[in-house]
């Protein structure tokens, strides 16, 4: 198993659960922005901008430098790489469980399609999606 931080990769995953904060690091993938241009595809307030440019600078996913009044945000692909290696190494676990599994299946002939019984649908009242009356319910009887 790869060695990883719980709380950065907990982080990570966490910071690329919402879309707006996938779309500025796709945004970023294609070279450093300042926070209005990354800010300009959305229908949101500027502190919620900031808000999401804070969850994804605390994961690592970005950095931003100062210049002027302007902040140039970065993408910083080392957080990624490690969420990538900790999915890389799952997809191929599961995959080789499933691998097996399926061969297992195979070598013991348990993989082969079952015919399926027909449905036959009954004209009996059991059925019946009327409510039965009160007096024909099971349960205990009350004294008038």
């Amino acid at each position: 198993m790869v060695k990883y931080s719980e709380t950065q990769l907990d982080m990570s995953f966490g910071a690329l659960a919402h879309p707006i904060r996938r779309g500025i690091l796709a945004r970023l993938s294609t070279g450093e922005a300042t926070v209005a241009e990354l800010a300009k595809p959305y229908k949101v307030s500027a502190p919620a901008i900031s808000k999401h440019m804070r969850i994804l600078e605390a994961a690592g996913l970005l950095s931003r430098r100062k210049q002027g009044r302007e902040h140039h945000c970065r993408l910083e692909a080392k957080r990624m790489k490690e969420a990538e290696i900790w999915l890389e190494y799952h997809r191929k676990f599961w995959n080789d469980r499933l691998d097996a599994l399926e061969r297992y299946l195979k070598e013991n002939k348990l993989a082969r399609p079952r015919k399926r019984q027909p449905i036959v649908k009954s004209s009996s009242r059991a059925f019946s999606t009327r409510r039965a009356s009160a007096c024909s319910r099971p349960g205990p009887r009350r004294r008038i």
